[in-house]
């Protein structure tokens, strides 16, 4: 009798012990997988305007930082946010500033910004060349003079793609930092 019960008792504390194996293992898993899911949109969301590319990175970040305790410093995920919302922040405001500084007049300016609104609603193209379009529009009604409203629709261009460049920067140093704090 006292034989029986004690093979019962090691057989469930060996069913008891898979069990508990193969749930840490699909949890592992799942934080593992929502991990890259997060960053690979993100990368994506990077280039594709339509899409939160950094803030989708810090998602995976914040699922490392909680899911593997001790992995990820805190003063990492701080500098991770504050370059998010830095990226966030250039995303919207980037092209009509670098309009302004220029040289573009208000128009120029209002007409970039507009042209970003616009284009929000006609991703992927509309939001890089509806600014630029609607900025050298702006520029031209403010001046008439081509050269000048070229000068500024270049600039407010060449402000999105460094801001690409940059959500991507930001985008490259969250995957990396969550990547490695999960293996």
């Amino acid at each position: 009798m006292i034989q029986q019960c004690y093979t019962i008792i090691n057989e469930n504390q060996s069913a008891t012990l898979w069990y508990n194996t193969i749930m840490q293992l699909a949890y592992y898993l799942l934080k593992l997988i929502s991990i890259i899911v997060f960053d690979v949109v993100g990368i994506i969301g990077a280039v594709v305007p339509a899409i939160p590319g950094p803030p989708l990175c810090l998602i995976g970040l914040v699922i490392a930082f909680f899911g593997f305790p001790n992995a990820v410093s805190v003063t990492f995920l701080i500098v991770s946010i504050v370059l998010s919302l830095i990226a966030a922040g250039l995303d919207y405001f980037a092209p009509a500033l670098a309009t302004k500084c220029g040289g573009g007049s208000k128009w120029a300016v209002w007409g970039s910004t507009i042209g970003l609104i616009i284009g929000f609603f006609l991703p992927p193209f509309g939001i890089i060349w509806i600014p630029l379009v609607c900025a050298f529009i702006g520029e031209l009604i403010a001046n008439f003079k081509v050269g000048k409203a070229f000068k500024v629709a270049f600039l407010s261009f060449l402000s999105f793609v460094v801001t690409i460049g940059f959500k991507l920067l930001t985008c490259a140093i969250i995957t990396i930092g969550s990547i490695k704090a999960a293996f």
